[in-house]
């Protein structure tokens, strides 16, 4: 069985996102404190982000703790069901892209909870939504794990949409876990498991730790006293051990 290692952090936001809280160097700090052995800097981005230059010179420039290493992403969201992201084309120096799912994968863009809602009640059905959002994300794994990609892919909060839209993983069918599961490990995709949002829950985890996925372990932090602190993190890595 293949758990995430708790002294890793692979989801941890800086003041470069515009919703967190710390520093670049604060956070590294508070990984330091906490006895971590690996962090990834992680920030928000768009189509029309420009600042990438200044966060990968800024990251560069700053101490390394000794015994930490450290990793540069950044998290764009899942626009639709071909798995097209909200990601500059300019990416140099990003080791990884946090594929999110903020919003659902439609079939022309990304449907709000709300919107997704409505086309639920006014009969879309709960499979074929969940086919749409598996097939994005999958597209997206294959698209950003290709081969002479300059980055890797890791799937930032997985399904973190699904109670934003009434639905839960629950409803998720074994093939489609497997479906799933399998892309994340033919292309090299790390799986987060996720403090914040607590996602995935055990039967997706159980899925790819069957598929040989390489899970790590996120916080998700906006702010450095975050850094680290798991307790939903290990309740799910416990359940499915418990398994």
């Amino acid at each position: 069985m293949s758990l995430p290692d708790l002294r890793g952090d692979y989801h941890v936001h800086s003041t470069f996102s515009d919703d967190a809280e710390s520093t670049l160097a604060e956070n590294l700090v508070a990984a330091a404190d906490r006895g971590l052995t690996h962090i990834r800097l992680v920030e928000h981005v768009r189509r029309s982000t420009t600042w990438l230059p200044d966060f990968v010179a800024a990251l560069a420039g700053e101490e390394r703790p000794e015994g930490l290493v450290v990793h540069n992403g950044v998290e764009a969201k899942l626009l639709d069901a071909a798995g097209s992201l909200d990601v500059p084309e300019d990416l140099a120096g990003i080791e990884t892209i946090l594929i999110a799912d903020h919003q659902f994968p439609g079939p022309e863009g990304p449907w709000s909870p709300e919107e997704t809602r409505r086309r639920l009640d006014g009969g879309l059905a709960v499979g074929e939504a969940l086919d749409m959002l598996i097939g994005a994300l999958v597209a997206a794994m294959e698209a950003t794990g290709a081969a002479g990609s300059n980055q890797s892919a890791q799937l930032a909060h997985c399904f973190s949409i699904l109670p934003k839209i009434g639905l839960d993983e629950d409803q998720l069918s074994d093939g489609q876990l497997a479906r799933w599961a399998s892309a994340a490990a033919t292309t090299g995709t790390l799986v987060e498991v996720n403090e914040k949002w607590a996602c995935p829950g055990p039967r997706a985890l159980e899925a790819a730790v069957a598929a040989d996925v390489t899970l790590v372990a996120a916080t998700d932090s906006h702010v450095a006293t975050d850094v680290g602190r798991y307790r939903r993190v290990a309740e799910l890595i416990g359940q499915v051990g418990a398994r």
